[in-house]
């Protein structure tokens, strides 16, 4: 299984299990291509060897909880306003586990600026 230390902007076919250390301030945004509106919310998740910020979306939102521990599989990193942001997507899962996870809040990867390697001049 891969640490979070050592992911980057271009890592996809994650697994991983997390901590959920915090969420943050849920809001909602408009889909540009339907007008629908989302809710989505961010969760700092961590291991022992780092931390990330996950966005999670819609129902999703409502299926974790602070405290606990999850693995995730065929997660994505995608880079969002020059930070990395872990994404489950439609083609990964996330299940609780009942093994616990020490998060290190210490080395947060989100904070790095990144560029966004998938931007296009």
């Amino acid at each position: 299984m891969t640490g979070i230390s050592e992911l980057g902007p271009r890592s996809r076919g994650i697994d991983l299990k997390v901590k959920v250390v915090e969420k943050k301030e849920e809001r909602e945004v408009t889909a540009r291509s339907t007008g629908r509106q989302h809710r989505v919310a961010e969760f700092l998740v961590g291991d022992d060897t780092g931390c990330v910020l996950m966005s999670l979306w819609d129902d999703a939102i409502d299926t974790i909880e602070v405290g606990a521990t999850y693995e995730l599989k065929n997660a994505y990193i995608n880079v969002f306003k020059n930070s990395m942001k872990l994404n489950v997507g439609k083609y990964g899962t996330m299940e609780k586990s009942e093994e616990s996870v020490e998060a290190n809040t210490e080395l947060n990867i989100s904070e790095k600026f990144v560029e966004n390697p998938q931007r296009r001049f």
